[in-house]
């Protein structure tokens, strides 16, 4: 497995408080809606029972650093899980995009190279 690539910005602070991992789980199931987190979460919650009560307080508590608005991040997440090993048909599946897509997030991240020259000759 290769190295994992940071987080941008508007990620960082799901993976400071859950990690690589749980923050792409938590970014796949709740990413693209809007999520109120409440300081003092409810253990039968959607979120609590996803992340566990402790760790949905601990997003709560950074505040203004997690959007109310919880972003997708789908060319992150596809570099991390092609940094896992996972195959580009299989990320494909699971962010439910087209390889198209999948590659093209690659190549702009420094994921995957496809040996072509994205620069066309001008000669």
């Amino acid at each position: 497995m290769s190295r994992l690539p940071p987080p941008p910005a508007h990620v960082a602070p799901f993976v400071e408080v859950l990690g690589t991992e749980g923050a792409v789980d938590f970014l796949l199931n709740f990413g693209g809606a809007e999520l109120y987190l409440s300081q003092r979460p409810r253990p039968d919650s959607r979120i609590s029972r996803a992340i566990g009560q402790k760790r949905a307080a601990e997003l709560a508590r950074s505040g203004l650093r997690v959007p109310r608005r919880i972003p997708t991040a789908k060319p992150w997440i596809a570099r991390v899980l092609r940094a896992q090993g996972l195959p580009v048909a299989e990320i494909a599946r699971r962010l439910h995009v087209s390889d198209v897509a999948v590659r093209g997030w690659l190549r702009k991240g420094g994921g995957e190279s496809t040996g072509e020259d994205p620069q066309l000759s001008l000669f």
